[in-house]
């Protein structure tokens, strides 16, 4: 994720500590409804700034449960829906045209 890459490194640690954190209860977050529908939205604060995480999950009923978890997004408030919006739209139309069901 290219925002991960430009962050400052003590913000880089308390991404990574709250993707952990996700992985071990991908509940934490709040399930969007609308057309956010199974997207969860997981929100913190680092220095007086809200950040979001946006992710999806998946659970599998095997012999061995497994949830997989789609990280999407993380950045700032400012603009962060309507960026996810636009990434999502992009993520089905070329799902789309490769025959790939997202």
């Amino acid at each position: 994720m290219h925002f991960v890459k430009k962050a400052n490194k003590p913000l880089q640690l308390v991404i990574e500590d709250k993707v952990i954190e996700i992985c071990k209860n991908p509940k934490l977050g709040v399930q969007k409804l609308g057309d956010l529908q199974g997207i969860f939205v997981y929100k913190f604060r680092f220095h007086q700034q809200e950040y979001l995480i946006a992710y999806k999950f998946d659970q599998s009923q095997t012999a061995i449960d497994l949830i997989w978890i789609h990280f999407f997004q993380i950045g700032s408030h400012e603009n962060f829906y309507a960026e996810l919006k636009r990434f999502l739209r992009q993520e089905q139309t070329l799902g789309k045209s490769k025959g790939v069901k997202i």
